[in-house]
Parts: structure tokens; C-alpha cells; sequence
């Protein structure tokens, strides 16, 4: 998996690309979460656009991670879902813990 990150004013945007399976991005997803809350960002957004693979340990490491930043008082919103993606949140029920978002300007414009 593959990983840039930029800030759009106080909002934190991790671009990821690639897998998110077992041994192969779970554990990266958790430290770029990490790392982001623990140097002060509260504003995440995780845009999944390019990401082709995703695996029940890539879902769980997800949630975790919004379990995480909630813990830490942050946020942790999702932007550009691949049908995939949207599918296995839908059929999970975790699209409903999730804030999701079609285009990046109205997710950044969310946090408020």
C-alpha cells in the first residue's frame, strides 16, 4: 500500500492506494492514523479512491482507527469509495458509522 499525506487548512488528507489486507496496509492504516493523532491532527479524512483490495482485517483496522481518533476527541471520515468498498460497507452495516463522502471539497467542508 501506498500513502500520501497533505493538510488542507486543519484537515489531515491520507490518500491511500493499493491493499489494505492482511500483512499488506492493515498495520500501516493504523500507524498513519496514529502518527496524524499523535502530532495533533483531529481532522482526518482516509480517501480510499485508489485503493483495488480490501480484506476483513483492512475493515477491522478501519474501524479501529475510528474507534481511535473517537477515543482522542478527533474525527475520522472516508472520501472517494470505489463501488467495492461501498458495497462491503453497506452489506457490514458500517456505512452507518461511517461519514462518507462522494468529492473531497464537501468532506473538508464537513468538519466545520
Amino acid at each position: 500500500m501506498k500513502q500520501q499525506i497533505r493538510d488542507a487548512g486543519d484537515v489531515r488528507i491520507i490518500s491511500l492506494s493499493g491493499k489494505i489486507t492482511i500483512g499488506a496496509g492493515d498495520v500501516m492504516l493504523r500507524e498513519l492514523i496514529n502518527e496524524s493523532l499523535e502530532s495533533g491532527h483531529t481532522k482526518l479524512l482516509l480517501d480510499l479512491g485508489s485503493i483495488t483490495t480490501i480484506d476483513s482485517s483492512g475493515i477491522g483496522e478501519m474501524v479501529a482507527s475510528y474507534t481511535s481518533a473517537k477515543n482522542r476527541g478527533a474525527e475520522l471520515k472516508l472520501v472517494n469509495l470505489s463501488k467495492k468498498i461501498n458495497d462491503i460497507l453497506q452489506v457490514t452495516q458500517l456505512i452507518t458509522v461511517f461519514d462518507v463522502f462522494d468529492n473531497e471539497a464537501e468532506a473538508i467542508e464537513s468538519f466545520g
